[in-house]
């Protein structure tokens, strides 16, 4: 296949997804997934290895593309079947995340597999949103182990009606993943009428071995040479912290090595990660050196080995808690990941973005007085300045590629009203280029509701690069008293929640300033925090 050929191919498969994703956002009910789009969908071989993607979520297609191969091995497929799975420990990254996985039949045997992951608002957790302060896996949630979803055609009714219940949303939300999946096959069904299985199965042994190539001619234009990063994450939610991360980078012969040895064990509280996340948090910081046109596939990361002790926060043992480990420490395992490839490449890695998700997850379990209602969102803040150009104002960066919820579509769901929402001016790190501003987001509730926060960089700014300063830590406040940065609580109707998301670091000395001082919150100095 020349090389025209195979940017044609890739091209064809990637629009597959990104039209899986089309159908998986205007035919779900829930805001989580129409409006912030916190879903993605993905193409595989008939192996399980990863042979497209749309651009999504990178956590989640990340950690579908190390886990995927397991999964379906482990599985007695049919034509027409599904299998929903939720498991953190068996390929999931927390327990919203729920996976919708259909084999792809072509004469008679699997040609490969169309997956879509959306984020589930309740999933039955004991508190709205299902993203608790949990201790525990069981407490944040139904656990799905690989379930028969979908027989020969047919959806299973009792496995739908015990994922789903009687909710019209959720029953919505899955049978949209079950529409975004029978689109996939349908057209890969197309794409090979047009050709043959042969030609399909050697244009994809094509690809994966061009995505290796790329990879190894980025990996051998860095010095070779290990590259050490540490970074903190502020607390686990049960009163453990400061906890550290981790990283020694090994480059050399076209190859990288990601050694996490010397990160804390697991912790009580919910900011532990299954190795798929972290996995999903390296792919992501390697993705970020390859050129646009690198195609989504597992080749890209076969130069990669991941090292992570088992029972290590990075890669924690059930049932250890999880809930934000898929959102918090996975942010945090970018952070440890670039400020090593910085060491390397001093000026093409930025300084840290704001490090956090800032979840915020709420609604009410029902009563005589209102209706259940679950409602959860991440809220943007500034990204890292670079050698280049200041840091971006007010986005989401790194492991989510989530959208905010329109102001109307949040008010018009939900008892609440978005009292402020607006840039959190100043809180970028100072430097020749200085770091993108963070946010202030402010509801106020109509009605009484529980809320749980769940966010990090509150103690530990976003460090700057090259002498650049720091990011502004974030903060929450109820009724313009402080909060700590991970907190379940009961509000009354009147009560105000405000979030102030962090700023991202600065780049390099500002004009005139001292290089000691400016660099004082600077990766150097983070790195080796204690």
């Amino acid at each position: 296949m020349n090389a025209v050929d195979l940017a044609i191919f890739a091209n064809r498969i990637n629009n597959l997804c990104e039209e899986m994703g089309a159908v998986l956002q205007r035919a779900a009910f829930s805001p989580n997934i129409k409006d912030r789009l916190d879903y993605s969908c993905a193409l595989f071989d008939a192996s399980g290895r990863i042979v497209a993607q749309a651009a999504h979520i990178p956590v989640h297609l990340g950690s579908m593309a190390f886990a995927m191969v397991d999964l379906v091995a482990s599985q007695q497929w049919r034509e027409g079947d599904m299998v929903v799975v939720n498991d953190p420990f068996l390929g999931g990254t927390h327990l919203p995340d729920v996976t919708v996985i259909a084999p792809i039949f072509w004469q008679q045997a699997i040609i490969g597999f169309v997956a879509n992951r959306a984020h589930h608002v309740n999933i039955g957790a004991s508190t709205p949103g299902s993203m608790p302060i949990s201790s525990h896996l069981e407490q944040e949630g139904r656990v799905i182990a690989p379930t028969r979803l979908v027989a020969a055609g047919s959806i299973d009714q009792g496995v739908f009606t015990q994922l789903a219940g009687e909710s019209p949303g959720a029953r919505g939300d899955f049978l949209a993943q079950v529409s975004a999946n029978n689109l996939g096959r349908q057209r890969l069904l197309e794409l090979l009428a047009g050709s043959s299985a042969e030609a399909y199965r050697a244009a994809i042994a094509e690809l994966h071995d061009y995505g290796r190539r790329l990879t190894e001619t980025e990996l051998a234009q860095l010095q070779p040479g290990r590259y050490h990063f540490r970074d903190l994450m502020d607390d686990d939610g049960q009163g453990n912290g400061p906890i550290p991360i981790e990283v020694t980078l090994t480059i050399g012969d076209g190859r990288l090595v990601a050694d996490f040895h010397g990160t804390s064990k697991q912790v009580a509280g919910n900011i532990n990660c299954p190795l798929t996340v972290t996995a999903a948090a390296v792919f992501y910081a390697l993705r970020c050196l390859l050129p646009d046109y690198t195609p989504a596939c597992a080749g890209v990361f076969d130069p990669v080995t991941l090292l992570a002790p088992e029972g290590c926060l990075v890669n924690a043992r059930r049932p250890a808690a999880v809930a934000a480990g898929n959102v918090e420490t996975s942010m945090r395992l970018v952070d440890v990941v670039l400020g090593a490839l910085a060491q390397a490449l001093p000026t093409e890695i930025p300084a840290a973005s704001q490090g956090t998700m800032n979840n915020i997850a709420m609604g009410s379990a029902g009563d005589e007085s209102q209706a259940r209602w679950d409602y959860y969102e991440t809220i943007a803040g500034g990204t890292g300045a670079g050698a280049l150009a200041p840091g971006l104002q007010c986005v989401q960066s790194h492991m989510t590629n989530t959208l905010n919820t329109p102001i109307e579509s949040l008010e018009s769901h939900f008892p609440l009203r978005i009292r402020r929402y607006q840039r959190r001016r100043g809180s970028g790190g100072s430097g020749r280029h200085r770091g993108g501003d963070g946010l202030i987001r402010e509801f106020e509730f109509l009605a009484a509701a529980q809320v749980t926060l769940l966010t990090e960089r509150r103690q530990h700014s976003p460090w700057g690069l090259v002498g650049g300063g720091a990011g502004l830590a974030g903060a929450n406040f109820l009724n313009e008293q402080p909060l700590p940065g991970k907190i379940h609580l009961h509000v009354a109707a009147g009560d105000r929640l405000r979030v102030e998301t962090p700023g991202g670091g600065g780049w390099g000395v500002e004009a005139g300033g001292d290089v000691a001082e400016s660099g004082r919150d600077s990766a150097a100095g983070l790195s080796a925090a204690d």
